[in-house]
């Protein structure tokens, strides 16, 4: 019945793309933008009428590639490709109980691992889990020193195969004061492929989206915490723990100017952050130098490049898109 009841609700997505519709608009606060975003490039709306999108994921194929997403409350992962628009392409994504369990137990961010196959942050069921292939889910990891972790959010491979996520309360059905929870904290921790799990840090309060450097000696993670949303940078050591972190960008200016906090974020292969915050996706140089603003308007939750040149765009209700001139 869950599975019949999500697929109808997904027949009322509508694809935007066929009638070329657009929003916001492209802030330029230093020319180095341009050498990333075409001046006359704009943000299409690929497809609305979702719950609230998140963690998006490009997947390469034998048909041009595809990107899966997250619909947090409809507990569901969509895909989409050019040649057929909007499907289901799997429900439940992040919990996979009977009772009621508030408004966002789907799955959140997603990942693929060396092997091509996903990896989700499970708000529901509270774990980091894969989706083997030929077959269902496995575990990863749901607990640290014995107790449940709070509601995985976001995730980022290293080239060793170490997952690098986040740990807030956005997924338990009283988030902080949930009597669920077992932790007293919002760690940021690293899981190897040996199944060790390492705790690098309980220094933020609601640690949200994360993101490695291209040389994988910074780790990024931002903070969606009203009174201090922020993005951060930490060293990561030899021993792939993470050092004193560093404030990079502070974005308290900007909560009254759009809603929205720091969320997710991808890093560019030439180590530009790409993060979504107050309406929009921010453009960051590693030293944290605004270059621009890709702004929708509204409520934004994360981003991802594609192989075809396009930067994609989870915004509250919508998917979008921007083409990107070179990934820098």
């Amino acid at each position: 019945m869950k599975i019949r009841l999500v697929a109808v609700l997904s027949l009322l997505v509508t694809s935007a793309m066929l009638k070329g519709e657009t929003i916001g608009r492209i802030e330029r606060l230093d020319p180095a933008l341009d050498a990333l975003v075409a001046p006359d490039a704009q943000i299409e709306v690929l497809a609305s009428g979702f719950t609230w999108t998140e963690g998006p994921v490009w997947v390469g194929d034998d048909h041009g590639g595809h990107l899966l997403f997250s619909d947090i409350p409809r507990n569901s992962i969509f895909r989409w490709s050019a040649s057929h628009g909007i499907q289901l392409f799997m429900c439940p994504s992040g919990y996979t109980g009977v009772d009621y369990y508030g408004l966002e137990p789907g799955s959140n961010g997603l990942a693929l691992d060396r092997d091509s196959r996903l990896v989700m942050c499970e708000h529901g069921d509270r774990r980091v889990s894969v989706l083997t292939k030929g077959g269902g889910k496995l575990t990863l990891v749901d607990r640290y020193e014995g107790k449940r972790l709070n509601s995985p959010n976001d995730l980022c491979f290293d080239a060793a195969g170490s997952i690098y996520f986040t740990d807030p309360p956005y997924g338990l059905p009283q988030r902080a004061d949930d009597p669920r929870r077992e932790m007293d904290f919002c760690g940021v921790y690293r899981l190897d492929p040996n199944g060790q799990l390492t705790l690098l840090t309980k220094q933020l309060s609601r640690p949200n989206g994360i993101g490695l450097s291209p040389d994988e000696k910074t780790l990024y993670v931002s903070q969606s915490d009203p009174e201090m949303p922020i993005w951060m940078a930490f060293p990561v050591t030899a021993e792939k723990t993470v050092g004193e972190g560093r404030v990079i960008y502070d974005g308290k200016k900007h909560i009254d100017e759009f809603p929205g906090l720091p969320d997710g974020l991808t890093v560019a292969p030439g180590g530009t952050l790409f993060g979504s915050g107050p309406g929009g996706i921010y453009v960051l140089t590693p030293e944290g130098k605004l270059l621009g603003r890709l702004i929708t308007g509204g409520r934004t939750s994360n981003c991802a490049f594609g192989a075809t040149g396009h930067l994609y765009i989870t915004a509250d209700d919508k998917l979008c898109r921007i083409a990107i001139q070179t990934a820098k």
